[in-house]
């Protein structure tokens, strides 16, 4: 049986004044029916832009997608008529975006908000559509959910807006939702609140989910399989066991260090990614992590190495990977 999502070599460039900027370059992964599965990288590594890829939101100009295939349940997205994308947003894959408050309309209520979606894609009426609406909210976990509908998004703390974006992601029932950065200015007893609820209602209505996100404690809990994004490309995947016990990418490992542990003594220091994205706009032929690695041989600024397999279902796109594996099991033994 075919991937739900089936990304192929995707590429997507935007057009600046400095150049070209390789915002998305060349990635591919699937998402399984039912399966939750991460993109994870710093600021600038292209998981938003590869989601808004997904569903064809790339601003026209300066953005363009240039290449490559988005198979959904078997249709090319990208050969899709306008039209046609647009009974698909909303309807079979569901969003929530970054950022709640620049999200949500600030003149229309939030029931309108979720109103809108179900008559658009399902034909409710107006009483139907309210009643859904209620048993979103519901569902979202927000009390008093008949009130709620007649508030504006300003009259909602941040929490609440975000279980408003989850109830219109689910509103019609799809079978993908893209969450970009969920919990983004939440404080971390709201950020787990609504990384539960999100887990919970996938679970229990069998929706796939991709999260894209910084944070690799979200990605233990909550994905079977991890993306490591850096500078437009995947540069490693596999199951979140093998890229949380079994790093064998550079990047990956620096990822894993700068994230404090609670198993550590309190006077640990943390360990932070040297260095800084880099600009995509000055990239040569070889490895873009090669600056800030230090693994980094002559054979890293030449080519750029191919994302290969490293391990059953495991991929890394590194020259010096059995290298990187073996620099990790060393400092294991020795902090054992």
């Amino acid at each position: 049986m075919p991937p739900l999502l089936e990304v192929r070599e995707l590429r997507t460039e935007f057009r600046t004044g400095a150049g070209i900027v390789r915002a998305v370059d060349g990635i591919s992964y699937t998402v399984e029916a039912g399966e939750t599965v991460a993109i994870v990288g710093e600021s600038g590594s292209g998981k938003s832009v590869e989601a808004l890829s997904i569903l064809r939101l790339i601003p026209d100009p300066p953005g363009r997608i240039i290449g490559g295939e988005v198979l959904f349940a078997g249709r090319d997205l990208r050969k899709l008529s306008e039209e046609d994308m647009r009974k698909i947003r909303g309807r079979d894959i569901g969003m929530v975006f970054q950022e709640p408050m620049t999200s949500l309309n600030p003149v229309l209520t939030i029931g309108r908000q979720i109103t809108e979606t179900l008559e658009q894609h399902q034909g409710a009426d107006r009483a139907t559509a309210d009643k859904r609406a209620v048993e979103l909210l519901e569902m979202v976990g927000i009390a008093d959910p008949r009130r709620r509908l007649r508030q504006y998004p300003h009259q909602l703390s941040g929490g609440m807006r975000q279980r408003v974006m989850v109830a219109v992601a689910l509103a019609c029932n799809p079978k993908l939702i893209i969450a970009d950065e969920p919990t983004t200015a939440l404080d971390v007893t709201i950020q787990a609140q609504i990384l539960e609820l999100m887990k919970s209602l996938t679970e229990r209505m069998g929706v796939a989910q991709i999260i894209i996100t910084h944070n690799l404690g979200v990605v233990a809990r909550y994905a079977a399989r991890v993306n490591v994004m850096y500078a437009g490309r995947i540069v490693e995947a596999g199951s979140a066991e093998a890229i949380y016990h079994e790093p064998r990418h550079p990047y990956t490992v620096a990822l894993l260090k700068s994230v404090p542990r609670l198993d550590q003594p309190r006077r640990a220091r943390l360990d932070p990614v040297e260095g800084s994205p880099p600009d995509l706009t000055k990239l040569d032929g070889g490895c873009a992590f090669r600056p800030r690695c230090r693994f980094a041989v002559e054979a890293c600024g030449r080519s750029m190495p191919a994302l290969e397999t490293v391990g059953s279902g495991h991929l890394a796109a590194c020259f010096r990977s059995a290298e990187v594996a073996a620099a990790r099991d060393s400092a294991r033994e020795s902090a054992a």
